[in-house]
C-alpha cells in the first residue's frame, strides 16, 4: 500500500510575488471585476498601438486574481486577446503574449483547456512560425535596425513559448496540436540559439521537457538534426549558472527520448545524462547563495560610491545623462506586471543563484523519475490482483502488493552503475541537511531574494524523494552500509523532531515521512536496528495522523507498521504492541480515506502476523472482534466509493488488502483458540 506516486513533477507557478492567489475570492470581488476587464477588452479593438499595449499590460495585472478567470471566461476574453499575437505592432504581440502567459501560469488546468477551446494555438502557432522566420531572414538593411528587431522578436518568441509550454502541459488536446503543427521543428530553431539568447533557450527546455514526456506521436518525428540540436546544448561548457540550468533541461529531454536512441548507446547516453546531474549536484547551493548575496552587495555599493563621485564632478549634469537613457515608464511598468521568469530579469546574482537552484531541482526530479519504469496498464492491474483467493494465509505474504502493484521502482544495469559511479546517492544525501541556516538567514533579509527560501526547501523535498527511491533500490554496499543507514535514519528523526514547524509544510512532511518508511523497510529487512524510540514513533504518528495530506497519512501508519514488526519479534514489547495496535485500528476504522484505511490495515497484517508478544497484544487489544466488525463495512465503503473516488492502482491495492483482510481474520482465530484454550 501507499507506493503510489506521481511520476511527473508539474512545474512551479510564479507570480511577481512569488505565489499565484490559491483561494478564488468571492462573487462580490469577481463582480466588481467586471467592469474593468470589460473597459480594458474594448481598448484591445483601438486603433493606437500604444492604446491596445497598455491594454494588455492591464490585462496582464488583473489576471493574478483569482476572480478574474470566471469574468475572463465570461467576456471571452482569450478570443480578443489571441489575435494581438499577430498586431502589426510588436509591442502589442509582446503584451498580449506576456498576458496569455500570465493567464496560463496563474490559471487551473480548465483555464488552460479553456484557452485551446477559444482557439488560442491558432494565432499562437502562427505567430511562432512568424518568429521563427524572421529571425532566420536578413532582410533589414542596416544591422543596428536588424539587432533591435531580431531581439524584439526573441522577446515575442520567448514570451509565446512560455504560453505554448504552460497550456501544453495543461492540456492534451494542446499537446496533439503541437505534434501535428510541427512545432517541434520551430522550437528547435530557438533551442539552437543558445549560445546568444539564453533565457529564450531556458524556455525551450521547459517546453521541451513537457512535450517529450509520454508522448509516442511526437517521438514519431524526433529526427537526427533534433538530436544534435539537444547534444549541441548538452555539451556546451559551464559558463554560467543560466547554462547549467539550460543543460540540465535537456537532459531531461534526452532521458524522455531514451526510446529513440539504439541500444549500443544506451549505456554513453545515460553516462553522459547522470555525468551533467552530478555535476550540478555537487555544487553547494547554499554556499553559492551566501556568495552571490555579498557578490551583490558588494557591486551595489560600489555602482553607489561610483555615482555619488560622478555627481560631485559633474553636478546637475547626471539628471540629463539619466533622462537620456532613461526608459519609457509604461515600458517599466509593463515588464513589472508580467508573471516572473523563471530566471528574474532583476539582478544578475538573483538571476545565477534562481538558475543554479532550479537546475539541482530539475537533476532531482529527473533522478526520481529515472528510478520508475512506465506504469501497468489497467489489464495488467487486473492481471496482478486476480490472485487464487484460496491461497492458505500461511503461505501468502501480506505484502505481496508492495511493490509489484505499484508503479514499479526498477533501475537498468546502465543506471545503476552509472549512478553509483558518479556518486549519485552520496551527493543526495547531503542535500537533504540543505539548507545552510546562514544561507536562509541572507535571503530572509531581503525582500528580493526572500522566495530563494522555498526553493531551498524545495530541494530539501526532492532530495527526500529521491533517497526514498534510491534505498528500495541500492545495494546496501552503495548505500554506505549499516552504520550509515542508522546515522541517516536518525538524521531524519531529527529533521521531524527539531523543528516542529516542519510539521506545518505539508509537502517537507510527506517527502521524509516517506523518505523514513523507504529507510526503515530496508533497515528490517536487512536486521538493522531501528533508531527511534517507541514514544518518539507514537508522538511522530498522532502528529502526523491528522495532516490533511493523504500520502503524509500512509507513510505514518506505514511506518507505525514497520517498526511495530520489529519490535513483534522482540521480548518485553507487549505494551507498545498494544499501543500500536490501538493506533492502527482508531486510523483502519476512522479515516476518511480508504487508501489510508488499507495501509493501516497492511500495517497491522505486519505488526501481529507472528511472535507471542505479538498474540498477547492482539489477545488484549481485541484485534479479532474489531476486524470481524469492520470486515463489511470495508467491503461496504470500496463498493460504494471506489471506482468513483480511486484509481485503478488504487483499488488494485485495496482488492488485495481485503482478501488479505479475510486470511488474517482466519488466521488470528486460529490464534484465539490457542490462547483461549
Amino acid at each position: 500500500m501507499g507506493k503510489s506516486r506521481t511520476k511527473r513533477f508539474k512545474r512551479p507557478q510564479f507570480s511577481p510575488t512569488g505565489d499565484c492567489q490559491a483561494e478564488a475570492a468571492n462573487a462580490t470581488e469577481a463582480e466588481e471585476a467586471d467592469g474593468p476587464v470589460a473597459e480594458l477588452l474594448e481598448k484591445l479593438q483601438h486603433p493606437s498601438a500604444e492604446v491596445r499595449e497598455c491594454a494588455c499590460a492591464g490585462l496582464a495585472r488583473l489576471v493574478q486574481h483569482q476572480p478574474v478567470f470566471q469574468v475572463f471566461a465570461r467576456q471571452d476574453a482569450v478570443r480578443q486577446l489571441g489575435p494581438l499575437l499577430l498586431d502589426p505592432s510588436l509591442a502589442v504581440r509582446e503584451t498580449a503574449a506576456g498576458t496569455l502567459r500570465n493567464l496560463s501560469a496563474c490559471g487551473s488546468v480548465d483555464v488552460c483547456d479553456d484557452m485551446v477551446t477559444k482557439d488560442v494555438m491558432t494565432p499562437l502557432v502562427a505567430l511562432l512560425k512568424e518568429c521563427s522566420a524572421v529571425l532566420d531572414s536578413n532582410e533589414m538593411s542596416s544591422q543596428e535596425k536588424k539587432d533591435q528587431n531580431r531581439n524584439t522578436v526573441e522577446n515575442i518568441a520567448n514570451e509565446a513559448v512560455n504560453v505554448l509550454w504552460n497550456i501544453c502541459e495543461c492540456s492534451s488536446r494542446a499537446l496533439s496540436i503541437f505534434n501535428k503543427e510541427g512545432c517541434l521543428e520551430i522550437i528547435l530553431k530557438y533551442l539552437s540559439r543558445f549560445s546568444t539568447n539564453i533565457d529564450l533557450a531556458i524556455s525551450v527546455a521547459y517546453c521541451l521537457q513537457t512535450v517529450t514526456e509520454e508522448n509516442s506521436e511526437l517521438l514519431k518525428s524526433f529526427n537526427a538534426a533534433g538530436f544534435h540540436v539537444l547534444e549541441s546544448a548538452m555539451l556546451s561548457p559551464f559558463s554560467s549558472m543560466e547554462h547549467i540550468l539550460l543543460k540540465t533541461l535537456v537532459s531531461g529531454t534526452v532521458w524522455n527520448l531514451k526510446d529513440l536512441i539504439p541500444s549500443k548507446s544506451q549505456a554513453e547516453v545515460i553516462n553522459a545524462v547522470l555525468k551533467i546531474l552530478s555535476e550540478v549536484l555537487e555544487m553547494d547551493a547554499s554556499e553559492t547563495v551566501i556568495q552571490m548575496k555579498v557578490a551583490e552587495s558588494q557591486r551595489l555599493k560600489t555602482a553607489a560610491e561610483t555615482e555619488e563621485l560622478i555627481e560631485n564632478a559633474n553636478g546637475d549634469s547626471l539628471v540629463e545623462d539619466d533622462e537620456v537613457g532613461e526608459i519609457p515608464h509604461k515600458r517599466k511598468a509593463r515588464q513589472k506586471t508580467f508573471i516572473s521568469d523563471l530566471l528574474p530579469p532583476t539582478e544578475k546574482e538573483l538571476r545565477q543563484t534562481t538558475a543554479l537552484l532550479l537546475a539541482q531541482q530539475t537533476a532531482l526530479e529527473i533522478i526520481v523519475n529515472m528510478c520508475y519504469s512506465e506504469d501497468p496498464s489497467d489489464d495488467e492491474w487486473e492481471e496482478l490482483s486476480s490472485s487464487d483467493e484460496s491461497d492458505a494465509f500461511m503461505e501468502t505474504s501480506f505484502n505481496e502488493c508492495d511493490g509489484q502493484l505499484q508503479s514499479p521502482l526498477c533501475l537498468s544495469h546502465e543506471i545503476h552503475t552509472a549512478l553509483t559511479h558518479y556518486l549519485i546517492p552520496k551527493k543526495i544525501v547531503e542535500k537533504i541537511s540543505f539548507p545552510n541556516d546562514i544561507a536562509v538567514d541572507v535571503c530572509s533579509k531581503s525582500p528580493a531574494w526572500k522566495f530563494l527560501i522555498r526553493k531551498l526547501n524545495t530541494i530539501q523535498c526532492r532530495a527526500l524523494m529521491c533517497l526514498q527511491s534510491l534505498v528500495s533500490l541500492l545495494d546496501l554496499e552503495h548505500l554506505g552500509g549499516a552504520a550509515a543507514l542508522q546515522t541517516l535514519a536518525k538524521h531524519l528523526s531529527q529533521l521531524l523532531f527539531s523543528k516542529p514547524e516542519f510539521a506545518k509544510h505539508t509537502e517537507f512532511l510527506e517527502a521524509v515521512s516517506g523518505a523514513l518508511r523507504a529507510l526503515l523497510q530496508t533497515m528490517a529487512s536487512e536486521d538493522i536496528s531501528q533508531c527511534m524510540t517507541p514514544d518518539q514513533l507514537m508522538m511522530f504518528g498522532k502528529a502526523g495522523i491528522c495532516n490533511s495530506n493523504t500520502g503524509v497519512r500512509v507513510n505514518i501508519v506505514s511506518i507505525l507498521g514497520v517498526t511495530g514488526s520489529v519490535l513483534a519479534k522482540e521480548d518485553g514489547t507487549l505494551e507498545t504492541l498494544k499501543t500500536i495496535g490501538c493506533f492502527l485500528l482508531e486510523v483502519a476504522t476512522k479515516d476518511p480515506s480508504l487508501v489510508v484505511a488499507g495501509e493501516a490495515l497492511d500495517a497491522l497484517f505486519d505488526v501481529f502476523a507472528d511472535g507471542k508478544e505479538a498474540e498477547r497484544a492482539s489477545h488484549q487489544i481485541k484485534l479479532l472482534s474489531i476486524l470481524k466488525e469492520f470486515q463489511p463495512v470495508f467491503k461496504m465503503k470500496m463498493r460504494k466509493e471506489g471506482r468513483d473516488r480511486y484509481s485503478s492502482e488504487q483499488l488494485c491495492v485495496l482488492n488485495n488488502v481485503k482478501m488479505n483482510l479475510r486470511r488474517f481474520i482466519t488466521y488470528q482465530e486460529t490464534v484465539e483458540k490457542i490462547l483461549t484454550s
